[in-house]
């Protein structure tokens, strides 16, 4: 399978545009989806493009109950996925393995990305490394919780 890989590392916190990757093709007989997820062409890199901004828009959404600043702009989101059929995969972390919602945050990340329009399926692996710590947040996260002297 053939899929486009987005490290959010720096472009969520510098703004620089990533590069146009080459456009893939998913092999000859496989289903695909379109980006309102109906059997369809493979989704193009625009297309990827629209469906990666709405999926960063619900991460937006979900928060740690313990930090007041989404878990996106906390940087815990470390990798997002999107195959050409529409699926996606999420990679995250959390901020330390005892994180009170350790088993509840994944779910509930999986099920605002699989409601994205266009998402065929989604899926949420949580791992631990690199580990998190404060310099994967970004400038405005900083800010928002009075870390800005770092």
């Amino acid at each position: 399978m053939i899929t486009e890989t987005t490290d959010l590392g720096t472009s969520r916190v510098t703004g620089e545009p990533e590069a146009k990757p080459p456009e893939v093709k998913a092999p000859e007989g496989a289903p695909v989806a379109d980006a309102a997820g109906s059997p369809g062409e493979p989704l193009t890199w625009e297309q990827t493009e629209e469906l990666r901004e709405k999926i960063v828009a619900v991460l937006c959404t979900c928060f740690d109950p313990e930090i007041p600043v989404n878990i996106y702009e906390l940087g815990l989101i470390y990798e997002l996925i999107i195959s050409p059929e529409s699926a996606v995969t999420v990679r995250m972390t959390l901020t330390s393995p005892a994180c009170p919602v350790a088993g509840t945050l994944p779910g509930d990340v999986q099920h605002k990305v699989a409601a994205v329009p266009g998402v065929a399926s989604a899926k949420v692996d949580l791992v631990w490394e690199p580990p998190w710590d404060k310099n994967r947040m970004s400038e405005a996260a900083k800010l928002q919780l009075g870390l800005d002297d770092m």
